[in-house]
């Protein structure tokens, strides 16, 4: 069986690492998403592993799901019950999960995980990009028209159904959805939620939309309380693949370090933009990633066998693009939420002096 092996880290790898966790938080704080879509990527662009860029991930996560949850549930944001059914039934997803990604790693080698990381990712990035995308020419259309009302929307049809079906026995009341729901809907969403972070370190993809559109939940408490499904996906993995050895606990950290100061960034400039400015932003980087990796498949399918090995400069050139296509989503991220925080700060400080002006006219 091929051994996990972990990159080495340099002093100029660990302020890359640094780095990359800051730009990786601002993201986070901005799109008020994981960035762990950005971050996955990139511990694999530096050499890790897709095993161990995904545990190691998903252990840098678990403590700021739970600092996160902490503080949105004293805003009264979080449905604490629904995040710790969900949670425990993502951990059966988590743990099927990593037994898929470790069959690979026996199987296939880490070229192996690389391929099926880099694959998840493509599809699940096609697909919630996609979506988002969408949502953006929505939201632009409307604000457009003068029509970009905060007001929430109702809930899905959908949703209505699901809080409507009253199954003996298997009821619990949800605060979020103000509601009764039934267990037996809450089984695949966790799990689901579970197995995709097991696969990329990012559950949030489906935990969130199905809490919003299958359960009833206002969008502010789904996220809120996909922090405690966070937390508990993340302890979880953390164990699961630290009994695997694939956990580097000095990439964690130092990713850690970075995306602390950065989520702090972003989620200050959120404040001077608009929702659709902030749903472009995140599709864009969305793609971006996804064209990243794809670059990367050819070389993997060709170490496997699966297709004609490629030659030497030609594989070296795919990664170079795939390189530098992740290093463009990292700088788009990064000046994103720096301009809307530059702007913001300018604007604020024009409407002040425009009011000390004011206010000295008066007197």
């Amino acid at each position: 069986m091929e051994l996990i092996s972990f990159i080495e880290i340099t002093p100029f790898t660990a302020i890359l690492l640094i780095l990359v966790g800051f730009v990786g938080g601002m993201v986070s704080g901005f799109i008020g998403s994981g960035g762990a879509f950005v971050l996955t990527p990139a511990m694999m662009t530096l050499g890790a592993p897709g095993i161990v860029a995904v545990a190691s991930n998903m252990c840098h996560k678990f403590p700021k799901a739970l600092v996160g949850a902490v503080k949105r549930n004293k805003y009264g944001q979080v449905d604490i019950k629904l995040g710790l059914v969900l949670g425990l039934f993502a951990e059966g997803g988590v743990l099927f999960g990593k037994h898929v990604m470790t069959s690979i790693k026996h199987a296939f080698g880490a070229v192996g995980t690389d391929l099926y990381v880099s694959a998840m990712f493509v599809v699940t990035l096609a697909i919630v990009g996609g979506f988002v995308l969408k949502d953006y020419r929505k939201l632009k259309a409307l604000d457009d028209a003068g029509d970009g009302s905060e007001q929430a929307p109702p809930i899905t049809p959908l949703a209505r159904w699901v809080q409507s079906v009253r199954i003996p026995g298997t009821m619990i009341y949800s605060k979020g959805a103000q509601a009764e729901l039934s267990i037996l809907f809450l089984i695949p969403i966790g799990f689901a939620t579970g197995f995709l972070a097991s696969a990329i370190a990012v559950g949030g993809f489906i935990g969130v939309p199905a809490m919003i559109y299958i359960l009833g939940l206002p969008a502010i408490m789904a996220s809120a309380t996909e922090l405690v499904i966070a937390f508990i996906m993340g302890l979880g993995g953390t164990i699961f693949y630290g009994l695997e050895g694939a956990v580097d606990i000095r990439l964690a950290m130092l990713i850690l370090l970075g995306s602390l100061f950065g989520i702090q960034v972003g989620a200050i400039g959120t404040t001077y933009v608009k929702d659709y400015q902030v749903k472009f932003t995140m599709a864009v980087i969305m793609l971006t990633v996804l064209f990243s990796r794809f670059f990367y498949i050819p070389g993997y399918l060709g170490k496997l066998g699966m297709i004609e090995p490629l030659s030497e400069s030609t594989e070296r050139i795919l990664k170079w693009i795939g390189d530098g296509v992740l290093a463009l989503a990292l700088i788009v991220g990064a000046w994103t939420v720096l301009a809307a925080l530059y702007k913001g700060i300018h604007e604020h400080r024009r409407q002040h002096a425009v009011h000390t002006a004011q206010v000295g006219v008066t007197e």
